[in-house]
């Protein structure tokens, strides 16, 4: 199995509306729910390519209650989410018939000592049964800004790759840690960096602590670099509708090709065929498999210079 460890989940809840305009009142069309967070965005695309997967993190309150209800509807994943006192996050998504789209992530509960230790447990207990763990998203208050090292040494301990994906001190102090793959956006990649081309950064990064980094650059695909080499893949054409979870599903085409044994150039080209055909879904952590199977075959993938 796969397990994603999501430590700030939250309730996915996305407004379809005509056209969003700021300071104007508007008539919902449609409201969707679905578990969320960047791990569970993962975990759900997995269970869609036939991966069994595992989620943990933590969730609390009444919004815990109903993510967990919504967690129980989805074939293949398995919910080992912590119970916590403070009530789980929401984040709230406005999407138009344009496909712009507007996001407002609460920030998460408080998360205890104890709460944390039972979490570490739990962690080590899922480790036994893990093919690779992904680390997702932001971390609550009260979680160690440096939780996510200790996470990655655990897994490496256990022998257990670790794709990591965070942002801002999170993702610093994770580098240090060496994941096995890094995947940072290119706006993440320069606040890491200092570098706005996305090649010179990603080389850097690497030469901080991953042993690859997988960097989303948006509609314009991925690019890897590795120990054995660099590419970047593009899609065969742009597609229009809602971006959110888009990366979340790069994150499980790279896992799924991890855990299969793929070659990079494969891995990534599943990463960008699903990360595209996310934005023809209308929620996070769904995808359409017509257009996926359709984009998978035609996605360019190129080798890159070794440096930048």
């Amino acid at each position: 199995m796969i397990l994603t460890v999501t430590l700030n989940a939250a309730l996915d809840i996305t407004y379809q509306v005509p056209r969003f305009q700021p300071r104007r009142s508007h008539r919902v069309s449609e409201v969707l729910e679905r578990p969320g967070g960047k791990g569970l965005n993962v975990a759900r695309v997995l269970a869609a390519l036939g991966h069994e997967a595992v989620v943990t993190g933590f969730a609390g309150g009444g919004t815990g209650a109903a993510l967990r209800r919504l967690l129980a509807e989805v074939d293949g994943v398995t919910d080992a989410l912590v119970p916590v006192v403070g009530a789980t996050r929401r984040t709230i998504g406005v999407v138009d018939t344009g496909g712009e789209a507007t996001q407002l992530n609460e920030p998460g509960p408080l998360i205890t000592g104890t709460e944390w230790e039972e979490f570490t447990a739990c962690y080590a207990r899922l480790l036994r049964g893990a093919a690779a763990v992904a680390l997702c998203g932001s971390l609550p208050p009260g979680v160690p800004v440096g939780s996510y090292a200790r996470l990655i040494r655990e897994a490496h301990a256990a022998h257990i790759p670790v794709l990591l994906d965070t942002s801002g001190e999170a993702l610093r102090r994770g580098l240090a840690a060496r994941p096995d793959v890094v995947k940072p956006n290119t706006d993440e990649l320069a606040g890491l960096t200092g570098s706005t081309e996305p090649l010179r950064a990603a080389v850097d990064t690497r030469r901080r602590g991953a042993h690859a980094v997988a960097a989303s650059l948006g509609a314009e695909g991925m690019l890897a670099v590795t120990a054995t080499g660099a590419w970047r893949a593009a899609p065969p054409r742009r597609l229009t509708g809602n971006p959110t979870g888009a990366g979340d599903s790069a994150v499980a085409g790279l896992l799924s090709g991890l855990v299969e044994g793929e070659s990079w150039p494969d891995r990534l080209a599943r990463a960008v065929a699903l990360s595209a055909a996310t934005v023809r879904a209308p929620v996070a952590g769904e995808f359409d498999r017509a257009t996926y199977e359709e984009l998978l075959p035609r996605v360019k993938v190129s080798e890159q210079p070794a440096a930048a």
